[in-house]
């Protein structure tokens, strides 16, 4: 019994020592970090992202990797928000609509009517990078690259040319833009929300008649093949990014965090320059296929501007505040200036 006993603890004592000196779970197979996105496999962003993971898996000698679900699998990006938040996973590809959950100061970016060209954004986003950045670590998230969808114009399956043919039609709204909801409000129209996966639907069954997207966007999620015109305003820049939570990314060791940033950044620049052109395309392609351009007279223009104005007003100081929207600004008059 006592020999028994012995072997006994012997073989504890043993399981014990190997346990103590193994290596961490996955150390030797490297990390994997599970991200989503709304991007459709094909499209421009999901082929930088499978690029991007060739090379970080690359240069960290296949330490780290990516796992991408790509075309919304997960659901919108509320659900892959709530699912960074639980961990089920740990980044996500997400519009400045998503972003501003994680730190509510990005809506700053998508202001309706406050840029004139890309030149404005990205000297915008250059003077304001670190500060975002900062804002998204302080609230658990490591932002890995800027990327855009675009300057936004509505669609529609009926010509929208005044405020007049808005209120009468049936319009979408995306549940997650606040900044939407405010100024729908303000102009009095009574808005239909629904999650992107399910705009087409609602396109194809009169459920909704109006929507707003760059174009690149209203072609990668089919919508071009339900509106017939498109008003010719672009109403405002969409940009977005990548971000992981801060608690994933910081067990990295930290000269392989740099060399994960740096591959993102330099991957996502470049990305932007192809959506610019293929927004460019896209726009051709839906009149091509027969969607009209719509042009709105400029009194009508000029009102709908004065309407978001109102909107954003009551907007400052609650969901971003007034110092962001002020160093904003004084960037982009100096950037103005500049250019006279």
């Amino acid at each position: 019994m006592k020999g028994r006993a012995l072997s006994i603890n012997m073989v504890l004592g043993m399981l014990a020592l190997l346990l103590c000196c193994a290596p961490a779970a996955g150390a030797e197979e490297g990390v994997t970090i599970k991200i989503a996105t709304l991007a459709p496999d094909g499209s421009s962003w999901m082929k930088t992202l499978n690029t991007i993971n060739t090379e970080v898996m690359e240069k960290t000698n296949d330490q780290v990797r990516f796992k991408i679900y790509a075309g919304g699998v997960l659901g919108d990006e509320k659900d892959m928000l709530r699912k960074m938040q639980i961990g089920q996973i740990h980044g996500a590809g997400l519009t400045s609509a998503g972003l501003s959950v994680l730190f509510k100061e990005i809506d700053v970016i998508h202001l309706p009517f406050f840029y004139q060209d890309y030149g404005e954004v990205d000297y915008v986003l250059k003077k304001m990078g670190p500060f975002f950045r900062k804002g998204f670590e302080d609230h658990g998230y490591v932002l890995l690259g800027w990327s855009e969808a675009g300057f936004v114009y509505m669609m529609s399956t009926t010509p929208i040319s005044n405020i007049s043919e808005l209120k009468k039609a049936k319009v979408w709204i995306w549940h997650e833009s606040p900044l939407a909801k405010a100024i729908f409000d303000e102009v009095g129209v009574a808005a239909i929300p629904l999650a992107l996966p399910d705009v087409l639907v609602g396109l194809q069954t009169g459920l909704v008649e109006v929507v707003y997207a760059p174009p690149t966007g209203a072609i990668s999620l089919q919508w071009h093949t339900r509106v017939k015109y498109i008003t010719d305003v672009p109403l405002s820049y969409i940009g977005g990014g990548l971000v992981v939570r801060k608690n994933i990314f910081k067990k990295l060791p930290v000269s392989t965090q740099k060399v994960v940033i740096e591959i993102f950044q330099r991957h996502l620049d470049k990305l932007k320059t192809i959506t610019r052109n293929e927004n460019k395309e896209a726009l051709q392609v839906m009149q091509k296929r027969g969607a009209t351009l719509v042009t709105p007279p400029k009194d009508q223009v000029a009102e709908f501007k004065r309407l978001s104005d109102t909107a954003m007003a009551r907007l400052i100081g609650h969901d971003f505040s007034h110092k962001v929207v002020d160093e904003v600004t004084a960037h982009l008059e100096t950037y103005r200036k500049a250019r006279k």
